[in-house]
Order: C-alpha cells, then structure tokens, then sequence
C-alpha cells in the first residue's frame, strides 16, 4: 500500500477527531492553547494506537482468513465509512457541555478511535508494515483535530457533522479501492 493511499485512509479516520473537535471548540467556553493542544494530543494518540492494537490482533489471525483478507479489509471499512456516513446524517445536533472533564476526553478519544482498530486488522490482513500508518494517522488526527477545535471555536456551528459524512465516505472508497486493487492483481 503505497503513502498516499495510507493518508487518505489517516484523513477518513481523522473526520471523527475533526467532528467531535468542531463540537468541542463550539461547546467549551475556556479553550486555551494549552486545552487545544491536550484535546488535539488526546485524540491523535487514540487514533494512533489502536491500529497499532489491531494490527497485533490481525497478525495472530492473518493465516486463517489470507484467502479472504481484501473482503474483509472491504467489510470492516465498509461497515466502519456507513456507520459514520449513518451517525453524520442521522445527528445534526451538538452536546450542550461546556466543560471537558479528563474522562470525557477519554471517552471521546476511544469513541473516535474504535474505526481505527478495525483498519489495524486489515493493515495486518493485507500484511501492511504498521510504523509509517501510525505514525501517519497520528500525525494527521492531530492536526485535524487542532482544525477541528479552531474552526470551532471561530465559526460556531456552520460545518457541524457533515465532515463526518465524508469521512466515511473516504472510507468507503478506500476499502473498494483494496477489494479492487486485490481482485485485478489476483
């Protein structure tokens, strides 16, 4: 799997950060640079290890489902991009809280992070090195995340959960994308 293709996967996975990050930036009423960087370290390092934990899952059964590997790549990313296409349309609202207590931020940054185990688990399954997708999707949740909460705390509520939407739509594409790419070279 080529560079690009793993940035694009990094951005997908950061469109939840980048949500929860515009709602966090709309609702809490002290965000200073230091909460920024926090929330934004936060959710980056979710979304950064659990690949890491599903790759290790994957590898323990990668020789049982090699045969099936790119469907399964497909189903999770599929199952993962129409949830999150699901939750995008389905809420328009944005929580009311204006506070962020430590074990909210923990509890958004492993609600954001679950699709991420699951990418983990195909990384292992199409036997994808897992160093550079880490350090990618940590890089660039950061980054979506710091977004996130600036254009939040500047517009309001004007992008709301539609970035969502097309971050599972990015996931989706990616896992035709694998299921195609195996399907040709097979």
């Amino acid at each position: 799997m080529d560079t690009l293709t793993i940035v694009f996967i990094a951005v997908g996975l950061s469109m939840d950060s980048f949500a929860v990050s515009i709602a966090n930036g709309i609702t809490i009423r002290d965000l200073n640079g230091k909460r920024i960087l926090l929330i934004s370290f936060s959710l980056a390092f979710f979304q950064a290890i659990m690949p890491l934990i599903g790759w290790f899952a994957g590898t323990g059964i990668e020789k049982y489902i090699k045969e099936i590997d790119h469907w399964v790549a497909f189903g999770l990313l599929l199952l993962i991009g129409g949830k999150m296409v699901y939750e995008g349309l389905k809420s328009n609202g944005v929580s009311e809280e204006s506070e962020l207590k430590g074990i909210t931020l923990i509890g958004q940054s492993l609600a954001t992070s679950i699709d991420a185990f699951a990418v983990g688990i195909s990384f292992a399954l199409l036997d994808i090195s897992i160093i550079t997708p880490v350090l990618i999707i940590g890089a660039t949740t950061f980054a979506f995340s710091l977004a996130g909460l600036k254009l939040g705390k500047f517009f309001g509520q004007k992008l709301g959960k539609s970035v969502e939407i097309i971050g599972g739509l990015v996931l989706i594409g990616i896992g035709i994308k694998i299921l195609v790419e195996h399907t040709i070279h097979s």
